[in-house]
């Protein structure tokens, strides 16, 4: 197989019978990378998604991410949060280099950092989620050339990498927790990560 081809790292790839085309859902803490004709799929609450492609050859990812907390003792827990964001960036935009994209082509659509976790308010998450993303991407020299982030809705996103086409559906009715329960558990699971060394994305 061509090395543009190649996609990572979602396990969860379907035929999307709406849109007639392949698919990949991406959960919490996942990326996904391809060079074919797919859509990227995702559902974010106070979640932060990057989709990031190269403008010219259509190569793209989307990732799903959140900032871990950090003990309140510790000497800069800011900085040792947005080391777990700057990884969680760097994992899909090195793939994308890697696929052939070019950087000086890069360009990001931002999507979610809702105000969803009942009982989160007062740490803002979804906002701190959605300030590093944006402050990220402008250290980087990557243009945002769209956002939808913030407000107290979750967001169905749909990406699609070779023309950069984006879908977001705000749900404003949930009639599951689903959404809910899935970034607590996400969120649970970044508390045992150790940010100091080699992070491992859930």
């Amino acid at each position: 197989m061509d090395k543009n081809c190649e996609e990572v790292v979602s396990p969860n790839v379907y035929f999307d019978r709406d849109f007639d085309i392949e698919a990949a859902k991406i959960l919490p803490g996942e990326y996904y990378v391809t060079a074919r004709d797919m859509v990227l799929v995702t559902v974010l609450g106070s979640c932060v998604s990057a989709c990031i492609r190269d403008r010219v050859s259509g190569i793209g990812g989307m990732n799903h991410f959140m900032l871990p907390d950090v003990a309140q003792d510790n000497s800069n827990p800011v900085s040792l949060s947005a080391r777990y964001g700057t990884y969680a960036m760097e994992l899909m935009i090195n793939q994308l280099l890697k696929m052939g994209a070019r950087r000086a082509s890069l360009e990001a659509k931002v999507f979610g950092g809702g105000n969803v976790l009942r009982g989160m308010e007062s740490s803002n998450v979804g906002g701190r989620n959605a300030d590093f993303a944006l402050s990220y991407l402008h250290t980087e020299g990557i243009a945002v050339a769209s956002q939808d982030l913030l407000d107290v809705y979750p967001r169905k996103v749909y990406f699609f990498p070779g023309t950069g086409r984006v879908l977001v559906k705000k749900l404003r009715k949930m009639h599951n927790e689903t959404i809910i329960e899935r970034e607590q558990a996400y969120r649970s699971r970044l508390k045992t990560a150790d940010i100091q060394g080699d992070v491992e994305l859930f």
